[in-house]
Parts: structure tokens; sequence; C-alpha cells
């Protein structure tokens, strides 16, 4: 289904099961795949004489839309917007010679979430939705908050009963009903559903097949902003929707003809109390178990004790020659800090937690200083006040 405006084409194509492939129609609402249940994933026509060459995209204003053609709205690049997108990349010499940090606190409501609801929300209002729900440690409910009310329509939100309060009141700000609920994300999951209950449209992490595609443009971006890849990539890893997304746009680049197969490797970050991820990789697994009883964490994006998206998450680990570092609050607290003293960023423990991981290889041997390597910083510290 490639759809025209006057502004740009979405070569939008279908909907494909990251499990069992099997394919959908995209001009309907769907949460996950009607078959397995797996993640869907949108898949674009790639080729062809109407698709930009890359230095027309790059003449583009700079911002999430910047490359319309593979993201799913049919508003292409009039699709409302709160400005979210085109992060800078800051070269952080103090970190490391060949140190970059992405730093996605400089996205509308702090983190790096608003680029996901950014395009999930615009498309599902599109295909016909008005009533949205879903669980969140904060920062995807406070964005999903705010791009509800720039669509005009409603979301209820359940958090865990910890989550800070700034992005709680920042959700209710922008007019989200907020339910705190006794327990870990996975708790807010059943509430979030309850509250749907057949009538609202899940916005949960991968329960919806377009959160993805606003986490994929970090890719596109750090490729656009560095005119390569780099050798390495630190993502901080709850539900992982920006990991699947980063090695989803690499591999459109691939398609696009940008670039051959090689790739960064990616690095999965989690906490020592909640490490599904790294736990199931390193024991060679290609599903990960639920971590029983996850400890508290200052960083609460990775208190995520189970995620759908964890055989895509394996995989692309698996692809890269990637890996996956588990750190302890106090690395996790000396490196935020090391962060802002040394290089300024005043960022997220999920920002000290990938600094963190990236001590640890270089530690071990895994990586060198001549290694070029990119950190995410997710959030802005004062979302977690």
């Amino acid at each position: 289904m490639t759809t025209t405006t006057d502004r740009g084409v979405s070569h939008l194509s279908h909907l494909e099961c990251g499990h069992c492939r099997q394919s959908w129609e995209a001009d309907r609402l769907h949460n996950r795949c009607p078959s397995c249940t797996g993640p869907l994933l949108a898949r674009y026509r790639l080729a062809g004489p109407d698709m930009p060459a890359l230095d027309e995209v790059l003449a583009r204003p700079p911002g999430q839309f910047r490359f319309h053609e593979v993201l799913p709205t049919s508003a292409g690049a009039d699709t409302a917007t709160l400005g979210e997108g085109a992060t800078p990349l800051l070269r952080a010499t103090a970190l490391g010679r060949k140190v970059w940090v992405k730093d996605e606190a400089q996205n509308p409501t702090g983190s790096f979430k608003a680029r996901g609801m950014a395009v999930a929300v615009a498309r599902n209002v599109e295909l016909g939705a008005r009533d949205f729900n879903l669980p969140s440690n904060g920062n995807a409910g406070a964005a999903a908050a705010a791009y509800a009310a720039l669509h005009g329509v409603h979301v209820v939100v359940a958090v865990p009963a910890n989550t800070p309060e700034a992005v709680v009141e920042m959700a209710r700000i922008c007019g989200a009903e907020v339910i705190r609920v006794e327990g870990t994300i996975a708790d807010a999951a059943q509430v979030a559903a309850d509250q749907g209950d057949g009538h609202s449209f899940s916005l949960a992490t991968l329960g919806e097949p377009y959160r993805v595609e606003g986490k994929k443009m970090m890719g596109y971006e750090i490729y656009w902003d560095l005119g390569r890849l780099p050798d390495a990539i630190f993502y901080p890893t709850g539900g992982g929707t920006g990991l699947v997304g980063m090695a989803k746009a690499f591999d459109e680049m691939e398609e696009l003809g940008w670039l051959g197969p090689e790739r960064p490797r990616l690095v999965a970050v989690q906490s020592e109390d909640c490490a599904p991820i790294v736990r199931a990789f390193h024991e060679g697994a290609t599903r990960a178990e639920p971590w029983v009883d996850p400890g508290v964490t200052e960083a609460y994006g990775l208190r995520v004790p189970s995620a759908i998206g964890d055989r895509l998450m394996l995989a692309a680990l698996r692809a890269t020659d990637g890996t996956g570092v588990a750190v302890s609050e106090a690395e996790m607290a000396e490196a935020t800090r090391a962060m802002a003293t040394e290089a300024g960023i005043v960022g997220s423990p999920e920002g000290g937690a990938c600094l963190a991981a990236y001590g640890r290889l270089l530690s071990d041997g895994s990586l060198t200083t001549d290694d070029e390597v990119v950190l995410f910083n997710t959030g802005a510290a004062a979302n977690y006040r």
C-alpha cells in the first residue's frame, strides 16, 4: 500500500511477523501476529526509481520524518510532530578517544521514547484508533501522553508504583490517565490490558508494529552523522525496541545500496539485578526466560523482566558479533557521574550503564581504544527525580 501526499510517499508494503514470517495487510489496525502472536514488523518497497538517493535525503531538513519513505504514516513529511529526532551525536573524547554519545535526552519529553510514540500514535490514529493503553516504566508513558495530546486522542498509562514522579506528572499534564501498580512493568502490563478490555488499542513495546519504526531512525541518524557505521553501539536494553529497530535500519540501508554487509557490533546493556537478555545471550539460548524478582535499579527503564522481542534481540546480537553486558548499580552510578563531570553530559542512569559496559569491554580486551563506539544516553536526568 503505497500512499501519496503532496510532500511525499510512504513505501510501506505490508507487515511481516518477526517469528513465523507470515505477511499481513498494513492498512488495518494490528497488535501482534494473529497467527503466532509474534511481533509484527513493517516492510517497505525499497527498490524503484521513486526512492530518493542518499544525497537527496540528506538535503532535506533533519528530523524524525526526514526519510518518510521508510516510515509508515500516510501523511509522510506532513505527519504532526513535536520536533523529535535529529538528536546530536556528541564527540566525547574525555570518555574515550573514539567515543560518541547519541544524546536522546534532547527529544521532546526528555527521552528516546518520543521517537517511537511519534510514529506509533500517528500511524494508529490514521488507521482509526482513538483510545490507547500501555504499560510503562515512565518515559514511554510520558511520550505516549504527549503524542496523544498532539493527535487529540486518549491514553491510559499503567506504571509501577516506584516510577519517578517527574514522568508521571508529565503524563498527567498532557492529559493521560495514569494508574500506579505495585510490582514491575509486567504487573503494569496486566492492568493496562484490563483497562483496554477490547475498547482501546495497546501501545505496549513491540505489541504493535510502529514504535520500532520510530526507534529505527536512531540507526539511520548515526549513519548520516558519521558518514559510516561505528565499530560498536552500546544500547541500554529493557524492551529492546531500539535494538531491534537499529538492526532493521541497517538491513534496510543495505537493501537500499547505501552500505554492504558490514554491521556495528551491537551491545545490549542491562542491570545485574534484571538481565534476562544478557543471561540468555551468554547461555546460548534463543529465548530469554523471565527474570524472577528483579531488583530495584536507578535505571528504571532497564527493569523489564520479560520482553516480547527477546528472540529478535538475541538474533541481532549474534548476527553482528555483538554481546550483552550486565553492570552493577555502583558501576552505573560512577559512570553516570563521569559522563557529567568529564564530558558535560548530564544523563540518565541508562546512559551511565552504557559507559560502564564500554569500560568493561575495554578491560577484557573485547574492544580497544582504536574502535569507534557510540554510547546511547536515552533520557534526561530530570526525568529520574
